[in-house]
């Protein structure tokens, strides 16, 4: 009779239990730009730091596409609706949607990635990525044998053109350093002035771009236009000659038929920051703020040149060591225009 007892205990505890379990799981939700959950760039890096809290928590993982600027506002306001306790929205372009529903709803948390909004519900992750860029700038402007290299956007706006300015910079201290002449097409950091496609998911444009700037003598392209960073890989299969350097993610795994072509990658990590503010969320201690990556911190860096190692030249990799610890030191100086 005693052991009848605890059994039936035990039974309504669980049956107690189970509802509450549910209730407990966190929703976390993510807002994507045009270029979609699976974009081989930073809207997949982030979702990847979400999914990852998803099996490490026990999180619930819930994503809205946009497919136009419009849809924005309402995906924010659908998770609004579905009571998320946290919402992410993924890039500048998201800024001024995400800015109104924080001061809209001030109870609810947010965290938008490469953009600052400024709120005290919002976590503002932002990326030093022209650190990274400058040495992905040197390495190619080492590398490269026709003594031209390019770059190119999918849209001129913040968060893409100082990829391109550390880029363009970086072949400039090359030139510098060694008493060189390679030139970078698409992007003047003087003027701050360059070429962007006005698409993140036309691989056609991507591709006829880089046709051109290898038309001028460009060996090694880095496109700043996640998905349509496709096209120029396509333009480099055709020709059957080039290089590229990825950006956002490590190109070697987002293109794995295509890793004969990936010299390096200029990483963001948004997957491990995403995770940072999963991470406050459930352990209640979540706080609005700017959360920035950097070189120093590891939030920004230069992926590994993988199977193209052997075509860069050891005391270049030597140099890049020296030129990272300059930059985390301030002896070398970036654009302040650009600083996050």
């Amino acid at each position: 009779m005693k052991k009848i007892s605890v059994i039936l205990a035990l039974m309504v505890v669980l049956v107690f239990c189970m509802p509450v379990m549910a209730q407990d799981a966190l929703k976390i939700c993510q807002v994507t730009d045009m270029g979609g959950v699976d974009d081989k760039s930073f809207n997949e890096t982030a979702w990847n730091g979400i999914l990852r809290a998803k099996d490490e928590f026990g999180t619930e993982a819930v994503v809205l596409e946009s497919t136009s600027d419009s849809d924005y506002a309402v995906n924010i306001e659908q998770f609004i609706d579905d009571e998320c306790d946290l919402i992410v929205t993924v890039g500048y372009l998201l800024a001024d949607a995400t800015a109104a529903a924080a001061d809209t709803y001030p109870d609810y948390k947010f965290s938008i990635i490469d953009s600052s909004v400024s709120k005290s519900n919002v976590v503002d992750q932002v990326f030093q990525t022209d650190e990274a860029a400058f040495l992905s700038g040197y390495v190619a402007a080492a590398v490269s044998e026709t003594g031209v290299i390019g770059t190119f956007g999918g849209m001129c706006i913040p968060t893409v053109t100082i990829f391109m300015d550390g880029f363009a910079r970086g072949a400039a201290y090359y030139n510098e350093v060694k008493g060189t002449d390679v030139k970078v097409l698409g992007w003047n950091p003087e003027t701050e002035e360059g070429t962007c496609v006005d698409s993140f998911d036309d691989l056609e444009k991507g591709k006829q771009v880089s046709i051109t700037m290898m038309d001028q003598g460009a060996d090694i392209i880095m496109p700043v236009a996640g998905p349509v960073g496709g096209g120029t890989i396509a333009a480099m299969e055709d020709r059957g000659t080039g290089l590229v350097i990825g950006v956002d993610s490590d190109w070697y795994y987002t293109y794995p038929e295509n890793t004969d072509l990936i010299l390096t990658s200029v990483v963001k990590k948004m997957d491990e920051t995403t995770f940072e503010v999963v991470d406050s969320v459930v352990n209640g201690t979540f706080e609005g703020g700017k959360l920035v990556g950097t070189l120093e911190n590891a939030g920004v860096d230069l992926a590994p040149f993988h199977d193209l190692e052997s075509k860069v030249p050891a005391e270049i990799i030597a140099e890049l060591d020296e030129i990272r610890a300059k930059i985390i030191s301030g002896e070398i100086e970036l654009n302040p225009v650009f600083a996050q």
